[in-house]
């Protein structure tokens, strides 16, 4: 008899998860919080990694439909100092596909493909150990029973709970979020400032970062240490409250930097949470975690490339079918935790360099990655 098997969460590690397990014929239960594919703006853009996501688009069959999406141009990357001066450039070459990238809704589009996801699912509990299997319990009040819940569902995981105590930390990093539409019409001098990748500016304990996204769109990251409590007697719901705090917090900038701040619209508070390094846990049947519910940290670049990857190869094993199923989770999860570790240490110190007191330490993190031409 077939598992009946479960993924919570429809973001990259879910759907990974289940597009490859529908490659391989084998039918997964979706269980995805939002009433519906836009019900959310879906974030800004990935690049994705040889060896890491794109390898998981091989896995699901996917890879030429994502080279047809991706945007190997927006590999670029500019690094300016606070007063304008420009301290790196660097353009791929034409022929540079190493980490190509693609919005995150296009990517959500096109794992999605033929899945059918069961939309407006909230999960509230997952309870392993009965009798009838592990038993998923809805915002609804259902409850449902499967042979094994696979947890995708994010940073405040709601399967976490079942095979680990830990809860997500402060890093002492906040993040601030904004975007500019049309950009190359409506604001053709931050268009060419922001060029065809990314601009990052960082100075004492701060830093801007701009990326561009396909249509004309750009997604601005203010980045600062503060306190968790920073907004205390601040409205964020009120943009123009937002907007004059942060041009106090990047007063002396260059105005073109602070003008990706005065035209922004709309502002999204993201403090930056993440779980320790070396997360692990005894393991459990009938429950796993895949991506930033198994091991949370900062946004660098590795995440989300990660819950792909791991989407992937524990689908790839349960297809398999050469091993018991609790033995092939088992054996991913201390893959995964392997490799998991390497990456949340990597990113975590780096988080420590990009936004610190020394703003040259920020330049040296771009200049071990690529060598600035």
């Amino acid at each position: 008899m077939r598992q009946r098997i479960a993924v919570v969460g429809g973001g990259p590690a879910g759907l990974a998860f289940a597009r490859v397990m529908h490659r391989h014929d084998r039918p997964v239960a979706v269980l995805e919080r939002d009433p519906a594919p836009d019900a959310r703006p879906p974030g800004g853009t990935l690049d994705l990694h040889e060896g890491l996501g794109r390898l998981a688009m091989d896995k699901a069959g996917l890879s030429a439909e994502f080279e047809a999406l991706s945007r190997p141009e927006g590999q670029a990357m500019r690094i300016l100092d606070t007063d304008g001066t420009v301290l790196r450039d660097w353009r791929p070459d034409p022929a540079e596909r190493a980490n190509p990238e693609i919005d995150r809704g296009q990517l959500r589009d096109l794992l999605l493909g033929p899945l059918d996801v069961r939309w407006g699912q909230g999960v509230t509990k997952v309870v392993p150990g009965g009798r009838d299997g592990v038993l998923v319990h809805f915002e609804d009040g259902r409850q449902e029973a499967f042979d094994l819940v696979v947890g995708a569902d994010g940073a405040w995981s709601r399967t976490r709970p079942a095979v680990s105590p830990v809860t997500p930390h402060y890093t002492g990093v906040t993040s601030v979020e904004t975007s500019l539409d049309d950009v190359d019409t409506r604001h053709p001098d931050l268009a060419r400032l922001v060029g065809d990748g990314s601009v990052a500016v960082y100075g004492v304990n701060r830093a801007v970062v701009a990326q561009r996204n396909s249509g004309g769109h750009v997604k601005v990251h203010a980045q600062f240490r503060a306190p968790l409590d920073w907004h205390a007697h601040l409205d964020l719901g009120d943009a123009e409250a937002v907007r004059s705090r942060l041009l106090t917090l990047f007063d002396g900038w260059t105005a073109p930097v602070l003008d990706l701040l005065r035209h922004g619209t709309g502002f999204v508070h993201r403090p930056l949470h993440v779980l320790p390094v070396s997360h692990t846990w005894t393991h459990v049947p009938g429950v796993t975690l895949l991506g930033d519910a198994a091991h949370l940290m900062p946004p660098l670049g590795a995440g989300a490339n990660l819950a792909l990857l791991e989407g992937a190869e524990l689908a790839e094993s349960l297809a398999d079918g050469s091993a018991d199923p609790d033995d092939a989770v088992r054996v991913f999860e201390e893959r995964m935790w392997a490799r998991a570790g390497r990456w949340a240490k990597i990113t975590a110190a780096g988080l420590e360099r990009l936004v610190s007191p020394d703003p040259a330490a920020a330049l040296a993190v771009f200049d071990q990655v690529q060598p600035s031409r």
